[in-house]
């Protein structure tokens, strides 16, 4: 019988065999794992981020609990906690200088109406103009798919990274005295946002003039306003009702309010590129929607306890609706000569935003 061997080679062409090679298994495998840390402990690990935020109305305000407060829960979420916002006790500055605040670092997020700054964000001042949506829900939906396919581009809001916009509810108007038609408001003095609402009120023949939302109880306590202009929520937020006498609500509202929610550009653009995109997922129509949400519930709340406050609540006539939306229309064609000379095609823009507004309140 034949005996089967294994040819080794000889001894002198035989490999030499590598240290690993002499190694028990237990020695490899503790090798092979002191390499791949070596080789993770080379690679950046996403880094944690805590950015400030504040608010210009109070703590209890929703924009400052749901709005603020809930969109930076969901970041935190999103981004595994790599992502942090922590509320400043104080803003940092008037509620007309938010913009500039976040753009200078002061807060790295925050928001404020268009209408504190009309001179630098007049595109935005379409969402305010007369005739817009029955809630804040379907205007901040429909504005919102407006500004991000036709105004972003012209940047309005450069120097920051905008986030989301949307507006707030219907805005109506609150009276020390009673009012039933377009001569009983001539004269009054009516504090407003500014923008769209400011020029309604003195196309209606008001004193009208400027001041932020939060001075409104001081304003009209003292006399210096005989009323304002504001969605119902805000009544009850400023604690408005033991100082008014009547509520005269218009279909729709006479106006609103445009919000920017914006971040420190530099501080964005030092996120993460993960951490982006879950906080772009979390903006844009998000934004408006959890917005508009938190608006008309807050909007129901306000007309429930207006009416528990004895505050006269009137619906205005078809007479004088009719005549506020006549001599609002002068505003609607300032508004459009403006925005043309930004370069959009304002007219056109604008009733694509009507358009859309039907198809939003229609669930589309």
């Amino acid at each position: 019988a034949s005996v089967h061997t294994i040819d080794y080679p000889p001894p002198a062409h035989r490999p030499i065999r590598t240290e690993e090679e002499h190694m028990p298994n237990v020695g490899r495998f503790v090798l092979a794992a002191l390499a791949a840390g070596v080789i993770a402990a080379a690679q950046p690990a996403l880094a944690q981020t805590t950015l400030t935020m504040s608010s210009w109305v109070s703590p209890q305000h929703h924009l400052t609990s749901v709005v603020l407060q809930g969109w930076a829960t969901e970041v935190e979420k999103a981004t595994n906690g790599r992502v942090k916002f922590t509320m400043l006790p104080k803003h940092p500055s008037a509620p007309p200088g938010t913009f500039d605040a976040v753009r200078d670092g002061l807060v790295d997020l925050s928001y404020v109406t268009a209408s504190y700054t009309p001179a630098r964000h007049i595109l935005p001042l379409m969402a305010e103009l007369p005739g817009a949506g029955d809630t804040a829900l379907v205007n901040s939906v429909a504005y919102s798919r407006i500004y991000w396919k036709h105004f972003a581009k012209v940047d309005e809001y450069k120097g920051v990274k905008l986030l989301g916009v949307f507006t707030h509810g219907p805005g109506q108007m609150f009276t020390k005295r009673p009012v039933s038609s377009i001569n009983d408001v001539q004269g009054l003095k009516i504090r407003t946002g500014g923008g769209i609402a400011e020029a309604v009120a003195r196309a209606l023949g008001t004193s009208a003039f400027v001041k932020p939302a939060p001075e409104s109880y001081e304003l009209l306590k003292s006399g210096v306003a005989d009323g304002v202009f504001f969605p119902m929520e805000s009544i009850v937020s400023f604690k408005l009702d033991t100082v008014l006498e009547q509520a005269t609500l218009f279909p729709g509202g006479m106006y609103s309010s445009s919000f920017g929610f914006f971040m420190n550009e530099d501080k964005w653009n030092k996120l993460a590129k993960e951490d982006q995109a879950a906080i772009e997922k979390l903006s844009g129509e998000h934004i408006a929607r959890l917005a508009g949400r938190s608006w008309d519930e807050a909007d129901v709340k306000g007309l429930e306890a207006l009416k528990k406050s004895g505050v006269k609540i009137v619906n205005a006539s078809p007479a004088f609706a009719a005549e506020v939306q006549k001599r609002s229309a002068p505003i609607v064609d300032d508004w459009i000569q403006k925005a043309s000379a930004k370069g959009v095609d304002a007219a056109k823009i604008l009733a694509e935003f009507r358009a859309e507004l039907k198809k939003v309140a229609a669930g589309q």
